[in-house]
């Protein structure tokens, strides 16, 4: 394989790393991947509990522009803006989450990069796309023309 035909040099192993290193370091990103897909969700979670916050304060203002304003009282003082968890709204369940867990996890995962790859990031993922993709043929390229 020519040097023009493989991977750019960020996406290569050091000399002398193993492929089993390689993809035990691809292991570690990958499940950081799984927290990154996690952290998207509470993310979404955050966004749709805000929205269904105020979707009902609308709603009960109908309600009582409906002649009901005790009931859509009685539902503002019990649900809107009321806590997710015990005394946090979700902003603040996500600025814990990002804070702790995630930072670890990501903090964890750059240091075996850095440790064992030299801070290479998806080597595992570029030897898995040697091993896939048909050398030669147009679509099958291993980088962008302009990706050295």
């Amino acid at each position: 394989m020519s040097h023009d035909d493989g991977p750019a040099e960020r996406h290569r192993a050091p000399d002398g790393v193993p492929d089993d290193v390689v993809e035990a370091v691809g292991g570690v990103t990958a499940a950081f991947e799984v927290i990154e897909h996690a952290r998207g969700m509470l993310y979404a979670f955050h966004r749709l509990v805000g929205r269904a916050d105020k979707e009902l304060g609308e709603a009960l203002d109908q309600l009582e522009a409906a002649g009901h304003g005790d009931l859509a009282d009685e539902l503002r003082a019990e649900i809107v803006g009321r806590n997710v968890l015990d005394g946090r709204w979700t902003f603040q369940v996500v600025e814990e989450f990002d804070d702790g867990y995630y930072r670890a996890f990501g903090d964890a995962e750059a240091h075996v990069r850095e440790a064992l790859l030299a801070g290479r990031r998806h080597v595992f993922e570029a030897q898995l796309k040697e091993s896939e993709r048909t050398h030669g043929r147009p679509g099958h390229e291993a980088r962008p023309a302009k990706d050295g």
